[in-house]
Order: structure tokens, then C-alpha cells, then sequence
């Protein structure tokens, strides 16, 4: 009886053991999952604190431009160059071209203000000083072009358009302008020479006169924000021409967040602005930036095999490769600046297009 008693005990005591070993590594691979989403959950949380940190850097802005959606919505300019830039958004997400072997160029648009200084008297005219960054070099300017609103009315007139220096009182340039109902209310006048020629002596820009006589002697040119006319102010568009880049093609891993992945992989994410509260950014609102997870041994060893040595040797020595971002792309951003400036530019480095282990 007793060693029926004892064999009993036996298999039961085998059963358990083998039923242990069949769980234990389902368990294992629970645990690597959940370490796994772990690790992707902190590469994410830290590739938006990049983004956010990277922006400000590449703007040389030491925190972001405090501006909110109502000063946005006085102080961008209803006009057809906006209009045309904000539809390219529409159409491409802000996702700028992939041709690495064109040269960019970056649109700023600087809204009209008021003169002050020396060039601010009793009777002078309160339009229109345009402040540029210094940084910005004559011959790298490709376009140059003054924006202003015309109050068009239902009867046909002749408009004498005239652009003087306010310092000197000195002609820019004069036209006429045949104006009725159907007349596009925005015009522009190329001032490119004029720009450049501030540029090099930052200290002859006290700012223009605009004006835009009608035959009964009327200024048509909207030069101020009156009531009624937000966002009608003159404005110049700059475009300026940048250098091109090339960038060396490669191949990865992509992966969503429900994969089993665990090797160095790109991942989807989405980077929306008005999470961050930053109403400063005009176009995209958001964008997708993706970002990087996963382990790096076997790529490494394959493709650094000295490295592997080293490492065995002196395991405490160094803490091995990493999944970083091998190929990036930047998007287009349309943004106020510190000044109050519209910028429309090309952002290096803010989209991950390829992953791997370095």
C-alpha cells in the first residue's frame, strides 16, 4: 500500500514539473512583451521631449514665441501668398520634397509696422518700416516682392501708385493702375534691389511711404489695421535661396504598435502642435515624425564584429549600440517668429524615415 502510495506521489510530481516547463516560456515571452512596449513607450515619450527641444534650437528661439490664436488670427495677412501657402499644406501635409539635389528656398513674410526714430515726425506717415534679421545675405535673395491692399470701389479709375523712402522723401517706384470692381484688390511691386541695398547698410532703413492716389485725389492704400481691415496691412515677401544637401540611402525595419518586433524598428507618430499649446506654428498643426525602438546585438555583431570583441572582453566598458534614426527628413513649417514675423521655411531632421543600430 505504501508503495502504491509513493508512486502516486511520483507522477503526480512529474506532471507538475512538466506542466512548469511547458508555461515557463510563455511567461518569458509575456514578460519581453511587456518589457518591450515599456521600452517603446519611453523611446516615444522621448523623441516628442526632442522634437520640441530641436524646433526651438533650429529657430534659435529660447522658449516658444508667446502668441495665441486670436493674435494669429489679427495678425495674419488675408492675401493670396498665404492663401497659396496654406493650400500647399492642404495638399501635401506639410511633408516638404524628397529632391535632395535641388536647391530650397525659404519663404519670410514681414507684416508692415510703424516707423519710429528718426524717420517718425508730427505729419509723417505711419506705414511702413520692415524689419529684417541681419543674418540675411543680399545675394542669397531670390524674390522680393510688396504686398498692399487696395479699397477698390464699383467705379472704373486711374491709380497713381507711388514707393518713397520715408528718410529722404526719395522715389522707390511709380505706376498707374487701370482699378474697377474686378481688379484683385492685392497688388505687388518687385523692390528686390531696394531690399538688398538696405541689407548692406541696415542704417538707411527707416521704412517706405505707400500710396495709391485715385483721379479725385482718395489714397486707396490700406497701410494701418483700422477697424474692419486686420490683416489687410502691407507685407513683404522674401524668398531666400538655400544651399542643397545630399543624404546617403539606406534600407530598415517598419513596424506599428501592436508588432512583436523586438529588433531596431520605425515606428509611427503623430506630433500634433496644439498639444504642446504652441498657437505659433501656422501650418501643420500636425505632422508625422515617427520615431525609433528596439534592440540593436545581432545587427551589431554582424556589422561590427571588432566591436563585439572589445565588449566581451570589458562587458561594464561601454553600454553597446542604440536604435537611432539613420535617414531623416525635414517638412515645411509655417510659423511666427519672436518678432512677430511670418516665417515660411524647410526644418531639417524632423521626420524619421529609416532606423538602425549605431
Amino acid at each position: 500500500m505504501k508503495a502504491l502510495l509513493l508512486l502516486v506521489v511520483s507522477l503526480l510530481t512529474l506532471l507538475t514539473l512538466a506542466r512548469g516547463q511547458s508555461q515557463s516560456p510563455t511567461a518569458a515571452e509575456d514578460g519581453e512583451q511587456c518589457s518591450t512596449c515599456e521600452s517603446r513607450q519611453q523611446s516615444k515619450l522621448m523623441r516628442l521631449r526632442s522634437i520640441k527641444a530641436q524646433i526651438l534650437s533650429l529657430l534659435r528661439l529660447e522658449q516658444a514665441p508667446n502668441v495665441s490664436r486670436e493674435a494669429v488670427r489679427q495678425l495674419l495677412p488675408r492675401a493670396s501668398p498665404l492663401l497659396e501657402l496654406l493650400s500647399q499644406y492642404e495638399q501635401k501635409g506639410g511633408v516638404a520634397d524628397d529632391d535632395e539635389e535641388q536647391a530650397t528656398t525659404e519663404t519670410i513674410i514681414a507684416v508692415a509696422t510703424e516707423p519710429q526714430g528718426a524717420a517718425q515726425g508730427n505729419s509723417a506717415p505711419r506705414c511702413c518700416l520692415f524689419s529684417l534679421s541681419p543674418k540675411i545675405l543680399p545675394d542669397k535673395i531670390v524674390k522680393a516682392q510688396l504686398w498692399f491692399r487696395l479699397r477698390v470701389g464699383h467705379d472704373a479709375t486711374t491709380v497713381s501708385m507711388q514707393l518713397s523712402r520715408l528718410s529722404s522723401r526719395s522715389s522707390i517706384r511709380s505706376l498707374r493702375l487701370s482699378v474697377n470692381a474686378q481688379t484683385n484688390p492685392w497688388q505687388s511691386i518687385d523692390i528686390k534691389q531696394s531690399l538688398q541695398a538696405w541689407l548692406e547698410r541696415p542704417e538707411s532703413n527707416f521704412g517706405i511711404e505707400i500710396k495709391a492716389v485715385d483721379a479725385d485725389g482718395k489714397d486707396l492704400a490700406v497701410t494701418s489695421a483700422e477697424s474692419g481691415e486686420e490683416g489687410l496691412q502691407p507685407f513683404l515677401e522674401v524668398k531666400i535661396a538655400e544651399s542643397p544637401k545630399r543624404s546617403r540611402r539606406d534600407s530598415g525595419l517598419d513596424c506599428d504598435e501592436r508588432s512583436s518586433e523586438s529588433r531596431c524598428c520605425r515606428y509611427p507618430l503623430t506630433v500634433d502642435f496644439e498639444d504642446f499649446g504652441w498657437d505659433w506654428i501656422i501650418a501643420p498643426k500636425r505632422y508625422k515624425a515617427n520615431y525609433c525602438s528596439g534592440e540593436c546585438e545581432q545587427v551589431h555583431l554582424q556589422k561590427y564584429p571588432h566591436t563585439h570583441l572589445v565588449n566581451k572582453a570589458n562587458p561594464r566598458g561601454t553600454a553597446g549600440p542604440c536604435c537611432t534614426p539613420t535617414k531623416m527628413s525635414p517638412i515645411n513649417m509655417l510659423y511666427f517668429n519672436h518678432r512677430e514675423q511670418i516665417i515660411y521655411g524647410k526644418i531639417p531632421s524632423m521626420v524619421v524615415d529609416l532606423c538602425g543600430c549605431s
